[in-house]
C-alpha cells in the first residue's frame, strides 16, 4: 500500500474496512472476510474478521491495522479490547469493527455465521487480494469449497 494524504471524511467505511483487510493480509492473517452488516445490526457498517495463528500474531495484525488506518485513512480506533490470553482482539472504528481471533476462539464464536445473511465482499475483486488462505469451514461459508 502506498501512503497518500487523505481527508478522513473523504474515505468511505467500505474503503476503510478494505484497508484493514489488506493490513491483516500483510501480517499473514488467514480466513479474512469483510461482511456488510449495516442493514442487519444498525450500529456499524462492516465487520472485518481474520484469524491469527497465536497471540503474538493477533497483536501484530491489530497493530498493523491500526497503523494502516492511521496512515491511509487518517483514523484511530474509538475502542480497542481483547482477551488477556490474546485469543481475540477487537478494534472499533465506529463505522466498521475488526475482530482478530485465534482459530479455536473463532471456531467457538463463529461470528461470521451469526450474520450469515450479510453480504461478504469479494476481497480479490475489491482489494486485489488473490492468494488468501481459507480454512475448510470458512471456504465453504464463502462458497469456495
Amino acid at each position: 500500500m502506498s501512503e497518500t494524504t487523505i481527508n478522513p471524511a473523504d474515505i468511505t467505511s467500505k474503503e476503510r474496512a478494505l484497508i484493514a483487510a489488506k493490513a491483516a493480509d500483510e501480517k499473514k492473517a488467514t480466513d479474512i472476510m469483510v461482511q456488510e452488516v449495516r442493514d442487519l445490526i444498525g450500529v456499524t457498517d462492516y465487520f472485518v474478521i481474520a484469524t491469527a495463528a497465536n497471540n503474538r500474531q493477533v497483536e501484530a495484525i491489530v497493530d498493523e491495522i491500526e497503523e494502516a488506518e492511521r496512515k491511509f485513512a487518517g483514523t484511530k480506533p474509538l475502542h480497542r479490547e481483547g482477551t488477556q490470553d490474546g485469543s481475540w482482539s477487537l478494534l472499533d472504528y465506529g463505522d466498521f469493527v475488526v475482530h482478530v481471533f485465534q482459530p479455536e476462539t473463532r471456531e467457538y464464536y463463529r461470528l461470521e455465521a451469526l450474520w450469515n445473511d450479510a453480504p461478504v465482499l469479494d476481497l480479490a475483486k475489491e482489494a486485489g487480494l488473490d492468494d488468501l488462505e481459507y480454512s475448510d469451514r470458512i471456504a465453504k461459508l464463502l462458497g469456495r469449497a
